[in-house]
């Protein structure tokens, strides 16, 4: 009698083997493949289309086996795809809003006959996006699509968006920008990475099929990230949004084109376990996010002193009979061998599952337990499994822990103590905290990365504000080209400086506004301010700061920001409405000081600080209105979307309406809860002077508004390459814009830019209050967080 070779199922558990693969798992896909003869040209105007040069790259699969070839866009290319896509996104922001929601839900029964072809192509080129996310971002996307002009009629469609990702940005977050594009009605050109560029093409041509207008989605291709460099420096290109690539935000600096970047690949997220926590649970979890093979993010394992020794146990436990992983080259081996020999000698210990092999490109699990915060491993951390683990003792600790980590992009939090979940995700700088759970991801919650991760929002009703404008602003202008520019040198150039003369007081008694304290610049030179139209000779004369007095109201801003953010927003508002009533008990004296600085009439001049006054009360009645809240789930458990303060803003003011943008300006960054520090127009500062009067008698904390007079460009220059500053909202050069761009990546910061263009079209109207205008300011002022709470 033959011997049965049927496992039972225990002796399977036992053994942990993979089964056997079926054989004709990826039929469909490898038909599709096959009919291309596995040789992917690029999508454009709603046909495949094969470069002229003929030029392509290799996608092989994790054994080394070509999948099938993708073509390489050129020039020519390019342009033939920016001109479709203009053409597409007319045809397309044509239809009405119903229109549209039956194009992408029609995509839904599309996905129905062609989701296994789907699922089997993302399974070969190891781009895993399940057909049921796919659906449900169609699903949510799709009535967003319907309501638009019923919930936000105040809004229009950008144009043309493209959506540049790297190689390591999984196919799941670039159609969380893709999607939400389409619905508001712009078109889109997509430059995927290269395992993602096949499902992409494929999904180009369902959608085609679905009813989409050719030209309203087209993929082109490439064998680097240069590719998406040279789309964005197209002129037809009306927003530009980047995934995991920052570094090419430098190369569209100058071009007139917003440029967003999306939460960093490979940011190191915290893995915070208390005593009060599920320890059983929590182990399995973590094991399950740090050692899958392919991870987008590194896992750090913070775990509270009284409990460590029963989670290393159960890691012991659980980590018994794993295999070792496979890496992608024997490079990473040698990178993880030389992280753990280093870790060890400053005194970590090792827990690993199985004996370490001597070669070949596999590693096994690997935790190293207690380990510094500024470990190599921890700050720098290498591809592989490999998870450090730190301890803390207290609350405030593990806050402190988590917050350590340069990125901002995402933290799980494991507790049974809901008050302490809720205060410690609060606490938490990142865009994402999932308690009790890890990784979970819907589009209706907004996904935004904190801190280098990140200065875009993706998901929810939030994330859709990126691919809008408000309509009642003025048609954007054309597109600029880079100027020549020595960025070393920029805001060197700066007007020889004064020093005072103490026999004519008179002209030099103004001062700026640093750290709660009217004052001197740290130099103790001025700058002359000329009189209207510059005819009258020396009407003043003010401080002319440099990077010093940037540096002291930094540290002032710094300080007062924490506390000022925490209290609440009718607080806030209070302090808003005091501004706006300390404005108008001085309204002659700062109406006399527009009419002498700008040559104004006095009428003309009392009208702009009564509209002041108002958008003062404006900003302090939107303290406590437009907040965040809970959102309905699919699945069971609790989610909140919760607007934060960026932290310490700076801002470049511009000439037009000198007192009204400056309080517009000044209400947007408080009531949301930052610290601003100021500069006002080089042009035009004495209302900004005068206005500091009124900062002086209101009760705002010292530190959270400074006002620091002098060069435009110099001053730039101080805020761009200070650490600290989050944020930078600047009226001014072309020059000024395109060094910001340059300069703002590393650290990242947020840029709102608008360039001088006196006397055109696209100069900013201070004097409207429409509720888009105001929205848009508030939006650019805050970054949003999401918790999720499961329940059982």
């Amino acid at each position: 009698m033959a011997v049965s070779s049927t496992k039972t199922v225990y002796e399977i558990f036992q053994s942990m083997e993979y089964g056997p693969a079926a054989t004709s798992s990826t039929a469909t896909a490898q038909a599709w493949l096959e009919h291309h003869s596995r040789s992917l040209g690029l999508f454009i105007d709603g046909k495949f289309v094969c470069p002229a040069d003929g030029r392509s790259c290799s996608l092989a699969d994790s054994k080394g086996s070509i999948v099938c070839s993708t073509a390489c866009a050129e020039e020519a290319d390019i342009s033939q795809c920016a001109s479709s896509a203009v053409n597409g996104f007319k045809s397309w922001s044509s239809l009405s809003c119903n229109q549209r929601a039956k194009v992408l839900l029609r995509l839904v029964s599309v996905l129905g006959q062609h989701g296994q072809c789907f699922s089997e192509l993302c399974e070969l080129c190891e781009a895993s996006c399940s057909t049921a996310a796919l659906v449900r971002l169609l699903q949510f996307y799709s009535s967003w699509a319907q309501l638009r002009d019923t919930l936000l009629t105040d809004w229009t469609p950008v144009g043309v968006v493209a959506v540049v990702t790297s190689k390591d940005c999984s196919l799941y977050s670039l159609l969380l920008k893709v999607l939400p594009a389409l619905a508001m009605g712009n078109s889109v050109v997509v430059v995927p990475g290269q395992s993602t560029a096949p499902p992409v093409l494929l999904l180009a041509q369902l959608f085609t099929g679905a009813g989409l207008p050719a030209g309203a989605l087209n993929v082109l291709t490439g064998s680097d990230i240069t590719l998406g460099v040279k789309v964005s420096q197209n002129h037809s290109i009306s927003y530009v949004n980047y995934s995991g690539n920052k570094e090419c935000v430098c190369a569209t600096a100058g071009m007139g084109v917003p440029v967003s970047v999306s939460p960093c690949i490979g940011a190191i997220c915290p893995f915070i376990i208390f005593e009060s926590a599920d320890i059983n649970s929590a182990v399995d979890e973590v094991m399950e996010a740090a050692f899958r093979k392919k991870k987008e993010v590194f896992w750090v394992l913070c775990v509270q002193e009284s409990v460590v020794d029963s989670v290393v146990a159960h890691l012991r436990l659980r980590m018994a009979k794993m295999k070792c992983v496979t890496l992608h080259s024997e490079a990473d081996r040698e990178r993880l061998d030389a992280a753990v020999q280093e870790a060890q000698q400053l005194g970590a210990t090792l827990v690993q599952s199985c004996a370490d092999p001597t070669s070949g490109a596999q590693y096994p699990s690997t935790v190293l337990c207690g380990v510094a915060p500024s470990s190599p491993c921890v700050v720098n951390p290498c591809p592989g499994p490999l998870l450090p683990l730190m301890t803390f003792r207290s609350n405030t600790e593990a806050v402190t822990l988590g917050n350590h980590s340069p990125h901002g992009q995402a933290a799980s939090i494991w507790t049974e103590d809901l008050t302490l979940a809720l205060e410690t995700a609060r606490s938490l700088s990142v865009g994402s905290v999932w308690v009790n759970s890890h990784s979970i991801s819907d589009p209706c919650l907004p996904v935004c990365g904190h801190k280098v991760s990140g200065t875009c929002t993706d998901g929810g009703q939030e994330g859709l504000y990126q691919f809008l404008r408000p309509s009642s602003s003025s048609p954007p202008l054309p597109r600029s080209s880079p100027v020549s520019m020595d960025y070393t040198q920029f805001g060197t150039e700066a007007s020889p400086p004064i020093i005072p003369d103490e026999s004519d007081p008179a002209r030099y008694s103004h001062l700026q506004f640093v750290a709660g304290k009217a004052c001197k610049s740290v130099s103790g030179c001025s700058v002359a301010v000329q009189s209207p139209g510059g005819g009258g000779g020396v009407l003043a004369y003010c401080p002319d700061g440099g990077r010093k007095d940037v540096r002291n109201a930094v540290e002032a801003a710094i300080k007062v920001q924490p506390g000022w953010m925490k209290k609440s927003p009718s607080a806030r508002a209070q302090s808003l409405y005091s501004l706006a009533k300390g404005l108008e008990s001085k309204r002659r004296d700062i109406a006399a000081a527009i009419n002498t600085q700008t040559g104004l009439s006095m009428d003309e001049a009392e009208k702009e600080v009564e509209l002041s006054i108002t958008r003062l009360s404006i900003w302090a009645a939107y303290c406590d209105k437009v907040q965040g809240g809970s959102l309905p789930m699919p699945n069971s458990g609790s989610a909140l979307s919760i607007p934060e303060a960026l932290g310490v803003m700076g801002v470049v003011l511009p000439d037009k309406n000198p007192l009204l943008s400056m309080v517009t300006v000044l209400g947007a960054t408080i009531a949301t809860g930052n610290a601003v520090i100021m500069v006002p127009s080089q042009k035009y500062p004495l209302p900004a002077l005068a206005f500091i009067k009124v900062l002086q008698s209101s009760d705002l904390p010292a530190g959270l508004v400074n006002v620091i007079t002098g060069s435009r460009d110099q001053l730039t220059v101080a805020l761009a390459n200070h650490s600290v500053i989050k944020a930078i909202w600047y009226w001014g050069s072309a020059e000024g814009c395109q060094y910001l761009q340059y300069t703002c990546t590393s650290p990242l910061k947020t840029l709102r830019l608008c360039k001088d263009q006196e006397g055109k079209d696209g100069e900013l109207n201070w004097t409207q209050c429409h509720p888009s205008f105001l929205e848009e300011m508030w939006r650019s002022a805050v970054q949003w967080k999401s918790v999720w709470i499961p329940t059982a």
